[in-house]
């Protein structure tokens, strides 16, 4: 793609040294703009991409076009690749309701990145602080059968929508906690000073106290 005079010189304003806060700031000045995104995109780099997904129209999101940015981002190294999906879907795929119906069909997926994106969704109605939706019984019951056969990107997520519903429904706290027990998945996990651990009993434990503070 032979790139506008505009997206070259956004891409002057990226290098190594650039934080989500400087993307932030160029993004507010530019506000939405579908095609400078998506000269952005075809960069194939990290930063740039971030960048455009703050700038897209959520409007311009078919699953076709979905299943192409999903496309590219397998092919970034992991932490890249798990940045960008969730970048989007907090970003875009969570803002507008066409976008939503398709997430909540994106449970079975064949992309293990969509997997993740609707578990992650899941979680974040409930973290978000809104009345939990109707569906935690068959969600849990789903998690409880079905995480440890997941891939990693896809377990994490299933995991942490467990945590959340541990934390904020309490009826279903204990079996939160047993099924953390019961897998094991993060025992062993070190994370850093401040940091909240995925291993489940810890991570509620720690997240209800806090709202009891």
């Amino acid at each position: 793609m032979k790139r506008s005079s505009q997206a070259e010189n956004i891409l002057a304003q990226i290098n190594t040294e650039t934080k989500l806060g400087d993307l932030r700031k160029i993004a507010g000045e530019i506000k939405k703009n579908h095609e400078l995104a998506l000269e952005l995109w075809s960069t194939e780099q990290f930063l740039p991409r971030q960048l455009a997904i703050l700038i897209m129209d959520k409007k311009q999101l078919s699953q076709k076009v979905i299943d192409n940015f999903d496309t590219d981002i397998q092919k970034h190294h992991e932490d890249e690749k798990l940045q960008l999906i969730d970048w989007l879907m907090a970003n875009q795929l969570s803002k507008d309701k066409n976008t939503i119906a398709l997430i909540e069909t994106w449970e079975n997926s064949q992309s293990s990145l969509q997997r993740r994106t609707y578990w992650y969704y899941q979680a974040r109605l409930r973290w978000v602080g809104q009345t939990p939706p109707p569906n935690t019984e068959v969600l849990l019951s789903k998690i409880e059968t079905q995480i440890e056969k997941e891939v990693p990107e896809v377990q994490w997520a299933m995991n942490f929508t467990a945590a959340q519903i541990g934390i904020f429904e309490e009826k279903y706290r204990a079996r939160c906690i047993a099924l953390g027990e019961r897998t094991g998945l993060y025992k062993d996990e070190i994370v850093a000073k401040n940091c909240t651990p995925n291993y489940l009993p810890q991570f509620i434990a720690i997240q209800v106290g806090k709202q009891k503070k």
